[in-house]
């Protein structure tokens, strides 16, 4: 009972901790900017003569007041949503004083053309020159002084252990054991704590079996993780064992742990994959965070906002396909249909019906491209994807993007995952209306063609951002104006 109670006082106090640090940095942040934007109001009066009788009233300092807070957090929120407060405990000093010079430049952009563009004491434009570079000079002096002193406080924390990581290690050959003395030699300053290793086979190296204890088998990694709260997870076997690492990565699918990999030469010849060498060995990390913040918000907004510009705008031909559908055979105008979604939720996905009813009464069964079961109207609906349009709905309500993935329903996945496990990758976003795999693969009759477009789906996720979004939305218009769906 009582070690159960010092276990339980630990992990609070530790995450008190770490959290304390969040909301250090972000008010160092904020006093920052804070300080800076008073700053300038007096260097302002002087850069443009209006020293000579200012008085400082009341009404003044109110006025400065508010706008200082408001300032301040507006920096706070332009941070936030460029990801600075994200992994705050492996951060750079010197990366952290380039990303800010740019942050500062784009905020103090916004200020400038929000605030002091209609400034009434400029008379002239090398004015608004001395003022745009007396403020982003004083935001980011003050900004970078504060801010290195937090981040230099939190890796004090993170060097001398206060902060560390519990981190598993796959792995039990010689390999893992070069891993291993690296990472206890060199890893201490990004916080690493070695707890244990997964072996990968019977054989185990006597030297790691003396370094470290065995934590369990790898096939048990999903319940090890939530067990020894383990934060970071090390691949340590040969890079050349790709069905290895490949079932490891599936087994640790949806872990909220960071994972890292130990590269092949090629792999870092080419350049393809982000080499991490703070470690003494080199690992690739597996990318978390698929989208910046702001680009997540952002494309959130989008879909909410164009999906409900589309129903709005559309409405008569939603009327018309009703009509269209209720008149080509009996049966209801709309189809519900069970679909797997992010993070492997189910949700019931919206079409209009382009089939007669009871067309899978025999069971799950791929449309192709002459089937019997699609009538007259649905065929040209699905030439010209108008049976899609009530899952605008969906992506309103949540459950689809409007592009990512498309979902699938849970009879194909069991059988794509025997052939592609990683096709679980996949649920780490939300699905689709429309997708890369859709645009250049096309729809799947079967299941081995399911897993051949698996591979531009994976694309995507590993190339995410806005821009591929927009490329694939018009690449789907140019589809459905050639009517090259079905």
């Amino acid at each position: 009972m009582l070690g159960t109670l010092q276990k339980y006082t630990y992990f609070a106090f530790a995450l008190f901790l770490r959290r304390f640090q969040y909301l250090k940095l972000i008010a160092a942040d904020f006093g920052a900017a804070l300080l800076a934007w008073v700053a300038f109001f007096l260097l302002r009066k002087y850069l443009l003569s209006e020293l000579t009788g200012y008085r400082f009233t009341e009404g003044a300092l109110f006025y400065l007041s508010g706008a200082s807070v408001m300032i301040a957090l507006f920096w706070t929120t332009l941070y936030a949503l460029l990801g600075e407060y994200r992994d705050i405990f492996r951060k750079s000093r010197l990366s952290e004083i380039i990303r800010l010079a740019r942050t500062s430049l784009l905020g103090t952009v916004v200020i400038f053309f929000a605030l002091l563009l209609d400034d009434q004491g400029v008379s002239n434009y090398r004015a608004y020159y001395k003022t745009f570079t007396a403020y982003y000079l004083l935001h980011f002096t003050i900004t970078a002084i504060l801010r290195v002193w937090a981040v230099s406080s939190v890796q004090q924390l993170v060097r001398t252990g206060i902060i560390s990581f519990p981190t598993l290690l796959i792995g039990s050959n010689k390999l893992a054991l070069h891993t291993c003395q690296e990472l206890q030699s060199t890893g201490r300053h990004l916080g690493l704590r070695l707890v244990g290793f997964t072996p990968m086979g019977t054989a185990i190296d006597t030297e790691l079996a003396h370094a470290l204890p065995v934590a369990g088998s790898y096939q048990q990694l999903p319940g090890l993780i939530r067990s020894l709260a383990i934060e970071q997870v090390v691949i340590a076997i040969e890079p050349s064992e790709h069905r290895r690492i490949q079932e490891i990565l599936s087994l640790l699918e949806g872990s909220p742990a960071r994972i890292s990999v130990l590269p092949d030469l090629y792999q870092m010849l080419l350049g393809s994959v982000k080499v991490n060498h703070i470690f003494g060995t080199p690992l690739i990390e597996i990318k978390q965070d698929l989208l910046p913040v702001w680009q997540q918000i952002l494309k959130r907004v989008i879909d909410v906002v164009g999906s409900t510009l589309f129903i709005v705008l559309a409405s008569p031909v939603y009327l018309f396909t009703a009509l269209m559908v209720r008149s080509s055979s009996p049966g209801p105008i709309f189809y519900r249909q069970q679909r797997i979604g992010r993070e492997g939720i189910p949700f019931d996905i919206i079409k209009f019906r382009s089939m007669y009813v009871d067309a899978e009464r025999l069971g799950p069964a791929l449309s192709s491209d002459h089937d019997p079961r699609i009538t007259k109207w649905g065929r040209f609906m699905r030439k010209v994807r108008l049976d899609e349009f009530p899952q605008f709905w969906n992506v309103i309500k949540g459950d689809m993007s409007l592009v990512g993935p498309r979902p699938e329903r849970r009879f194909f996945i069991d059988q794509i995952v025997q052939l592609a496990p990683h096709y679980r990758h996949l649920h780490r976003v939300r699905p689709g209306l429309t997708s890369l795999g859709q645009v250049k693969y096309g729809y799947a009759e079967t299941v081995p063609q399911m897993v051949e477009r698996l591979k531009f789906d994976i694309l995507y996720i590993e190339n995410m951002s806005l821009a591929m979004d927009f490329r694939v939305l018009l690449y789907t218009l140019k589809i459905i104006l050639e009517g090259r769906g079905k």
